[in-house]
């Protein structure tokens, strides 16, 4: 067996290099007419993303976005069918072709650890990479977490050898924008790049944000005296929307354009996305799924209610990182009221044990099955069960999958909507 993976593994690596390659052969090398800006990181990706587009936009330039949760050719959007953040074969290529065609002057490309250690990235020319934070994930896939974060280097290590663009008679710069709040920003900054630009809330930086308001559903914060308002909530959005602010002090965009771009991106599907059905409580469904993303979730939604919280969770089967699992169950217990835990995608994986590895931790953390945690495998069954114990103002949190559109149970892959079927579930409610 070890044999026939090291020969599966020799197969597959130039098939992942040159099939990119060729695709963007194929489509005629639509980065190099684009500005094309790269985001990587562990969590705030497709926010990030979702807020440079929309700030770009505001600036009057059409853009384009692949990301974990969406698709977007300037004002149109889909949701990503593709149970990836990078889509395989030449599905990249010829997405940013649509978007060049469609008018699109940039192009937000998130772009995963596991992308780049497939080659998705090679032949895009990337003209700005954004580093947002680092914390240990898909550490199965690739070993260690030193491993994890040279897999995301790579996108730094390779932007100064890519070849300059000059668009509409200017000269585009190869620039680098990181959180130096991260304890990892120096490796992904230590890269060369024509330029550098740093963003934070708790270390100076070129873009940092003071004053910091949080309201249950937005937040306002200063930087070099001037007023933004977010219409998300969270601290971590703010992290998102400097990220953003930086792109836009790279390009030059005027601060009015900024301050819009920001204030109008109002939903972004499947992180914390209210699903109003018109109940007496707050549902949202967002894709936190791991330890430091459910402790983010979980303190938004505490400060949104004095009511309880309710959440639903649960993690991935198919091999993936089985240490998270504990270490979700155990902040959900010491931060949620009642915990309900299900089914994500169990691939071939059985679901009991991937619920009892996340239960357990719960327990510990004073949670009792049947009063305030139940296991409950099947997922509609789950938030049913969430949805059903919450009274007027309290908050139910559905976390895992986001906007992802598929299920996958014992290797069948079926169409799958969480906030569809919140929105059905809570209608049943109503009845």
């Amino acid at each position: 067996m070890s044999i026939l993976k090291k020969i599966k593994k020799l197969i597959a690596t130039p098939y992942h290099y040159f099939i990119p390659v060729i695709g963007s052969l194929v489509y005629g090398k639509p980065s190099n007419k684009m500005i094309i800006i790269g985001i990587t990181g562990t969590k705030g990706k497709t926010s990030a993303a979702n807020y440079i587009w929309s700030v770009l936009t505001a600036a009057g330039h059409k853009t384009g976005l692949i990301g974990t949760a969406n698709i977007r050719i300037g004002e149109e959007e889909s949701m990503n069918p593709y149970h990836m953040t990078m889509p395989g074969r030449t599905i990249i290529q010829s997405l940013l072709k649509k978007m060049l065609d469609n008018g699109c002057e940039y192009a937000v490309v998130e772009t995963t650890s596991e992308g780049i250690k497939q080659w998705r990235h090679k032949a895009i020319n990337y003209d700005t990479a954004i580093f947002t934070n680092l914390s240990p994930e898909h550490l199965d896939a690739h070993g260690s977490y030193e491993n994890y974060k040279k897999a995301k280097g790579q996108l730094f290590e390779m932007l100064a050898r890519l070849p300059r663009k000059t668009l509409k008679g200017k000269k585009i710069p190869k620039t680098i924008i990181a959180n130096i709040d991260d304890k990892e920003a120096d490796y992904y900054l230590h890269f060369k790049a024509d330029q550098k630009i740093t963003f934070g809330i708790n270390t100076k930086a070129d873009i940092q944000a003071k004053q910091i308001k949080l309201a249950p559903f937005s937040s306002e914060f200063m930087v070099d005296g001037l007023n933004y308002k977010l219409n998300l909530p969270g601290d971590f959005n703010i992290y998102n929307a400097l990220a953003a602010m930086a792109v836009a002090k790279n390009f030059s965009l005027p601060q009015s354009a900024t301050i819009k771009g920001l204030a109008d991106l109002r939903t972004i599907p499947g992180r914390m996305e209210k699903i109003d059905a018109g109940q007496n409580f707050i549902a949202l469904v967002d894709y936190a799924h791991e330890e430091k993303s459910m402790i983010a979730a979980l303190t938004a939604v505490k400060g949104m209610t004095d009511g309880k919280v309710i959440v639903l969770l649960g993690a991935e089967g198919g091999g993936r990182d089985k240490a998270k699992r504990p270490a979700m169950g155990k902040v959900a217990g010491e931060l949620a009221d009642y915990v309900v835990i299900s089914n994500v995608d169990p691939y071939e994986d059985d679901p009991k044990l991937i619920i009892e590895d996340i239960a357990v931790a719960t327990e510990a953390s004073g949670k009792k099955e049947g009063i305030d945690l139940f296991r409950i495998e099947d997922r509609r069954a789950g938030i049913a069960k969430a949805l059903g114990l919450a009274n007027k103002d309290d908050v139910v949190l559905i976390t895992g999958k986001g906007a992802e559109q598929f299920i996958t149970i014992s290797g069948t892959r079926s169409p799958w909507d969480d906030r569809q079927v919140v929105t059905e579930e809570i209608k049943k409610l109503l009845r």
